[in-house]
């Protein structure tokens, strides 16, 4: 995924996210399905990871994340997308990198009510609209010794079959969530932190083909 930007660089992610506003495209009905445009609707846990490099940009600097997953569960309908847990950091585990370093914490997990909407439209070539909503991160800035900045809100991304030739990382024949250029908003933190940052990355998106064993190696697809 490409270079993080931000100071304050929280993840998409994900912020992983990131992450991650705009409503679906329009009414259609939405079904997501184990696989294929044919194969049974999946409901149950998913797993999303970072395609690459996150990059998150400000007015203030810029970083990336190198690693990021988020695990959750969707209903077959495409409601009540939940994120559970959300982590976003740098190669190794450490503190994402850029003009400055940052250490992103998430918060006030889980993250419900989001959804993923099939789209017959086919906005910037997706397959459905994914919002991942009431997240919230903090990043601790490695700037003017160190400053707090929290950022929150819905993040809204298309979401693309693993089939799609639009899809942003076509070395990966998964569905794919991608953020591209999403604007956030500061939700809490020092004066210094910047009022918004822009997101950019894209997630590899996985269900399990048995449920509850954690091993995420189902292909899922999106119709309507």
């Amino acid at each position: 995924m490409a270079r993080i930007r931000q100071t304050a660089v929280i993840g998409t992610a994900a912020l992983a996210v990131l992450a991650l506003g705009a409503a679906p495209a329009s009414a259609a009905t939405t079904t997501v399905r184990a696989g294929s445009a044919t194969a049974a609707p999946y409901a149950g846990d998913v797993k999303a990871s970072l395609l690459g490099v996150a990059t998150v940009s400000t007015v203030i600097g810029n970083g990336s994340c190198d690693e990021s997953t988020m695990t959750g569960s969707v209903n077959s309908d495409g409601t009540n997308l939940t994120i559970d847990d959300a982590t976003f950091s740098g190669a190794g585990g450490g503190p994402c990198t850029g003009t400055t370093s940052s250490t992103i914490t998430v918060q006030n997990l889980p993250w419900t009510g989001g959804s993923v909407a099939y789209d017959p439209n086919g906005t910037n070539g997706r397959d459905a609209s994914v919002t991942i909503a009431n997240f919230r991160v903090q990043a601790v800035v490695d700037l003017f010794g160190g400053i707090t900045c929290v950022f929150g809100g819905n993040l809204t991304a298309d979401g693309f079959n693993g089939n799609n030739p639009d899809r942003p990382d076509t070395t990966s024949g998964e569905a794919q969530v991608g953020v591209d250029g999403a604007t956030v908003s500061k939700q809490g933190g020092s004066w210094l932190c910047p009022s918004t940052a822009t997101v950019t990355a894209t997630y590899e998106l996985l269900g399990e083909s048995t449920p509850g064993s954690g091993t995420f190696d189902q292909s899922l697809y999106v119709t309507g």
